[in-house]
């Protein structure tokens, strides 16, 4: 099954630590090319988190957020450094004596401006970390199944225009006895203006070079040979995206070989059709995983 490399999620959870939240957004790309954002008490987590993203998707551009807002009121809490503050203080005390009797009195907010006299209590980020590897991956899942759904539908589109192709094919290869007699007609008919007599055995070998040069059939068979492999590839469950790319190339090339290989218009008008069908799957073949 195939996958899109475009594709969003996002995914929340409350608990203690407030409000957590995963926003995935993935868009087409040649390699994994990973953007991540933690808050900072998940800082720690970066590996583990790339390597939990890395394991459910290969190709894509992804920017990853994990956010943490409205940590409850009742949990934060402060400590005073005890020690620090009374040194504080005794230097305070040491500077008014020696000021005398006209220094102003030390403000209790002051010195808990100190720098290190108040300090954010440890808090044990286990849960939070927990959570938040628990919440990613069910965002990256999601994520996966987005594209997942994505890849559905471009699958789908590229059969249909694959068994357009094919159609084409059988088209072109039917009328090959009529193009040949044509060109031997045509060929026939410029002898007989020219009122000259010739060798009908070299007018065979001409006739017969010029049908090898005109003959397509070896790009009809690759032709239908790719959209062979093309649907193979679709139905495969290993990313497809770089094999498809490559298929399309070489689709690419033996339309383009028909078409210049041409002498019918109707053949022509086929290599043409050929061309659009072929520049539509391409299209969607660069968004394939």
């Amino acid at each position: 099954m195939i996958r899109s490399m475009t594709g969003f999620a996002r995914r929340e959870r409350q608990g203690p630590y407030g409000t957590l939240s995963c926003e995935l957004r993935s868009v087409n790309h040649r390699y994994l090319e990973l953007s991540l954002r933690l808050p900072d008490d998940l800082r720690g987590l970066e590996n583990d988190a790339r390597q939990v993203i890395s394991g459910l998707l290969r190709r894509g551009k992804v920017d990853a957020g994990l956010y943490l807002r409205g940590a409850p009121a009742a949990a934060a809490s402060i400590e005073i450094n005890t020690a620090l503050l009374d040194q504080v203080l005794a230097r305070a005390a040491d500077v008014r004596a020696r000021a005398g009797a006209g220094a102003a009195p030390v403000d209790p907010l002051d010195v808990l401006r100190w720098p290190g006299v108040i300090r954010e209590a440890e808090r044990d980020v286990t849960p939070l970390a927990t959570a938040a590897m628990d919440l990613l991956r069910e965002t990256a899942e999601e994520l996966n199944e987005s594209r997942g759904r994505e890849g559905r539908r471009i699958r789908d589109m590229l059969v249909q225009r694959c068994e357009t192709l094919r159609e084409l094919v059988s088209i072109v290869r039917a009328r090959l006895p009529e193009v040949s007699a044509r060109i031997r007609g045509r060929i026939a008919e410029r002898v007989a203006q020219l009122g000259v007599q010739v060798d009908p055995e070299r007018l065979e070998q001409e006739i017969a070079l010029l049908a090898h040069k005109m003959d397509v059939e070896e790009e009809l068979d690759r032709l239908g040979s790719h959209v062979t492999e093309t649907l193979q590839v679709l139905d495969s469950t290993e990313p497809a995206g770089r094999r498809l790319d490559f298929l399309m190339q070489e689709f690419n090339r033996e339309a383009n070989t028909l078409s210049s290989k041409s002498q019918d218009a109707e053949t022509t008008r086929a290599a043409v059709d050929m061309k659009v069908l072929i520049e539509q799957m391409r299209e969607q073949v660069q968004n394939v995983e």
